[in-house]
């Protein structure tokens, strides 16, 4: 089956965009049935949306290492009487353990 480029209406946006022939053989070889509804940045919009942001902008927390006292952040809320390690004294620390 041969395909043409098709200009497409965002659904989010309004904008125009290209549905490209190679897009196209892509879509059907993995059989999926509908066109696109999105541009690709409200695309990416919108998969950021659904993952919680998660995309190098998660939230961080102020820590101080316990093993080297330096200040750090982590990725989750520490809490009392649970150590917390920098990068570097981690790394120790978890090559220790096994």
């Amino acid at each position: 089956m041969s395909f043409t480029d098709k200009t497409l209406q965002c659904f989010d946006c309004g904008d125009s965009f290209t549905f490209t022939a190679e897009e196209q053989e892509f879509f059907q070889s993995k059989g999926f049935v509908n066109e696109p509804k999105r541009c690709t940045s409200c695309r990416s919009a919108r998969k950021a949306q659904r993952s919680g942001g998660f995309g190098g902008s998660r939230q961080m927390y102020p820590a101080v290492c316990a093993q080297c006292g330096k200040d750090t952040e982590v990725p989750f809320e520490p809490r009392n009487g649970r150590p917390v390690y920098c990068s570097d004294c981690y790394s120790k620390v978890s090559q220790n353990r096994y």
